[in-house]
């Protein structure tokens, strides 16, 4: 079988890789488990050296990592520099932090000490998503390589090429080979490598299915999971919000990466009085973004991923609107098997609907009208998802109170949802579980394990004759 890096903007297939058999990976995953063996005896000074070489690095190949994005998957190369910027910004931030986040916790109990020590576990498999090729990696890496364990990482068959790319990186700074790997194999390979005793945990980006399936194939297999999934995040506009500024936000919101993104806004739920301001508004702004060549720096947004992708999100349109959505914005592709989809904006969107229970993975807008703010927060909750969320009202202590009343692992007023090294990220329901960056991150992968210090024991008396 061959592994295809495929330019969606062109159509044409750039490079061909061979996929590595069961052989090949096997004895990959033996060098792992003994680096890894290795690996934890380090000193977290030394690992944090090569992480902030690594963060250097990266800085360095801001250009070229970006212009793999750009011809792979299709991102603009200005957004591309600023994923590979973050990913160095997310290294320097574990170098920095991790010894403090996995600092003995002492416990105050009967002994004479008892403390929390945060241990490494060894092989964590990754299993990760196109969209994001290189940050979905790092904010794994990052923690699970200066906790002390190894990686293997397991990428999206259309991005081998920045797969690659960041294997060596990570081998330029100085980690050891072994202790992180790309492996170029295919799906089918992924469940025999979670089966396998000596990979200890698994963490995987991506759709629903993928996640039942691979959870499922862990929990068999007794191993510790942690599951980034869907989403359908609310991006909910009370009456009395900054609807210019919301509306902007929105249009940003929703064209993440070309809308291929799980915290991209989907579902905008509008207080009814200013609807149509708000769409409107929302509508100008996504006509004035720029598409084009992703290699050029004026484009905005580019093609989707890969045709396919483009062909299922518009049988979802078309599908909805025969269900009674309403078109507002006309976009979508300009025929079929193509990978351009131009923004759209639908309304109307009731229970039923396709786009209304769907996650749509692409840059359609999809308008809920609320009655009020409970109204808001109950459409907000109907969904499956709960990744991430928004909240726009000109008051800051509504907005908190209102963003405890969300089902999502995080809610963000008056601003762009978005992740960062410093705050956790994960969702709750079909979203997935588990917590990936800050200090919540970095110990999803360790043992913590209790010790308890007993006194010393007592010494026998000599009895006196």
């Amino acid at each position: 079988m061959a592994i295809e890096s495929y330019n969606p903007y062109t159509g044409r297939v750039l490079r061909r890789f061979r996929a590595f058999s069961w052989a090949k990976t096997e004895r990959i995953l033996a060098q792992a488990h003994r680096a890894a063996a290795e690996w934890r005896t380090t000193s977290f000074a030394h690992r944090a050296r090569l992480m902030h070489r690594a963060a250097a690095l990266l800085r360095e190949r801001q250009d070229e990592l970006a212009r793999l994005m750009a011809l792979e998957m299709g991102k603009p190369i200005a957004d591309g520099r600023a994923e590979v910027l973050k990913c160095a910004l997310t290294c320097d931030y574990y170098a920095e932090h991790a010894e403090q986040f996995l600092a003995d916790e002492e416990i105050k109990t009967e002994a004479q000490r008892s403390f929390i020590a945060h241990e490494p576990i060894g092989v964590v498999l990754a299993v990760m998503p196109w969209n994001f090729p290189f940050w979905q990696v790092v904010r794994f890496a990052a923690p699970a390589l200066m906790a002390g364990n190894v990686g293997l990482l397991k990428h999206a068959s259309n991005v081998p090429q920045c797969a690659l790319a960041l294997e060596q990186v990570l081998h330029d700074a100085g980690f050891p080979p072994a202790t992180f790997r790309t492996l170029l194999i295919s799906s089918d390979l992924v469940g025999r490598l979670i089966e396998d005793d000596r990979v200890r945990a698994v963490t995987l980006t991506g759709s629903e299915p993928a996640g039942a399936e691979v959870a499922a194939t862990a929990g068999r297999a007794i191993k510790k999971t942690v599951l980034e999934l869907g989403g359908s995040d609310a991006f909910v506009v009370l009456a009395d919000a900054d609807v210019a500024l919301a509306a902007k936000t929105a249009a940003q919101a929703r064209m993440i990466n070309a809308g291929q993104s799980c915290i991209a806004a989907k579902r905008f739920i509008v207080e009814k009085p200013i609807i149509r301001e708000f769409i409107a508004q929302m509508k100008t702004h996504l006509l004035a973004l720029r598409t084009g060549d992703p290699l050029e720096e004026t484009t905005q947004f580019g093609p989707l991923a890969r045709p396919d992708l483009a062909d299922e999100l518009t049988q979802q349109v078309e599908d909805s609107v025969r269900q009674g959505a309403k078109v507002e914005l006309y976009g979508g592709q300009s025929k079929p098997g193509t990978a351009l989809f131009r923004p759209m904006m639908l309304s109307n969107v009731k229970p039923g609907q396709r786009a209304y229970s769907e996650e749509l993975f692409g840059p359609v807008a999809l308008i809920l009208e609320a009655q009020d703010a409970d109204d808001a927060i109950r459409l907000a909750n109907d969904s499956r998802f709960g990744l991430g969320a928004a909240i726009w009202t000109k008051s800051a202590q509504r907005g908190e109170e209102l963003a405890r009343r969300i089902e999502a692992g995080a809610v963000f007023v008056n601003s762009l949802v978005k992740s960062s090294p410093e705050m956790p990220f994960g969702g709750v329901k079909k979203s997935g579980y588990g917590r990936e960056l800050s200090h919540l991150g970095i110990k999803e992968f360790v043992n913590q394990k209790s010790i308890w210090v007993g006194g010393e024991a007592p010494v026998a008396k000599k009895k006196v004759e």
